[in-house]
C-alpha cells in the first residue's frame, strides 16, 4: 500500500474512490511491474502466527508482573492466577512451534543451522524461519535489505550524509537485535565486529 500511495503522489493523483484506486493499482502494476509475491505455506503462516501470539502474551505477562510490584497485597493476589495462565499458554505455544518445525525437514535443517549460532534459540529461529522464508535462497546482501539492516546511502552532490537502516521486516530485525546483544556478550568475534562498526560510525 505505501508504494502505491507514493506512486499516486508521484503522478499527482489526489482524488480517492474505489474506481480510481483500482485504476491506480492497475497503472502501478503496468508501470512498475513489481515482483510477484507468494502466500506463505500454511505451516509457515501458522508458525508466524504462533510467534506473534507468544510475543503478545509475553508483553501482557510483563505488564502484570510490573503491576505485581506496585499493587497492595490485597490486590496482588488477583494477579498471580493470571500469571499462571500466561505461563501455561506460552509453554503450549512454544510446544506447538517445536512441533511445526519438526513437521518439515526443510524447517528442521534451517532450525539446526540457526540455533548453531550464539544468541539464537528455538523461538528466535522459528521467528526467522517463518518471517524470512527467502532465507537460504537469496544472498546475504539481499537478506540484509529484506530485514532492513542494510545501511542506505544518503548522498547528493558533495553532500554525504550518515547511512541509516530503514524499513524491512521488523519482526526479524527485533529478533536479530536481541540475539546480537546476547552474542556480543559471549562471542569475541561478534564483539570485535560490533566494536569495529560502532567505531566506524
Amino acid at each position: 500500500p505505501i508504494h502505491i500511495k507514493r506512486f499516486a503522489g508521484a503522478i499527482g493523483q489526489k482524488a480517492k474512490t474505489d474506481k480510481l484506486d483500482a485504476q491506480l493499482i492497475a497503472h502501478y502494476g503496468e508501470a512498475i511491474q513489481p515482483a510477484l509475491s507468494t502466500l506463505k505455506p500454511a505451516v509457515m503462516q501458522a508458525m508466524s502466527d504462533l510467534v506473534a501470539r507468544r510475543n503478545q502474551l509475553l508483553a501482557m505477562q510483563t505488564m502484570e508482573k510490573n503491576r505485581l510490584q506496585i499493587l497492595p497485597k490485597a490486590l496482588a493476589v488477583t494477579i498471580k492466577p493470571i500469571l499462571t495462565v500466561f505461563k501455561n499458554q506460552i509453554a503450549k505455544i512454544e510446544a506447538n512451534i517445536v512441533k511445526l518445525i519438526e513437521s518439515c525437514p526443510e524447517y528442521q535443517a534451517k532450525n539446526t543451522l540457526l540455533q548453531s549460532m550464539k544468541g539464537i534459540g528455538k523461538i528466535a529461529a522459528a521467528s526467522i524461519i517463518s518471517n524470512l522464508p527467502e532465507l537460504g535462497y537469496i544472498s546475504n546482501k539481499e537478506a540484509s535489505s529484506l530485514v532492513g539492516v542494510a545501511p542506505m546511502n544518503k548522498e547528493s552532490g558533495r553532500y554525504k550524509g550518515q547511512r541509516k537502516i530503514q524499513g524491512g521486516r521488523h519482526q526479524v530485525r527485533t529478533v536479530l537485535y536481541m540475539a546480537m546483544m546476547s552474542a556480543i556478550q559471549s562471542n569475541p568475534v561478534f564483539k570485535a565486529t560490533y566494536q569495529r562498526l560502532v567505531a566506524a560510525g
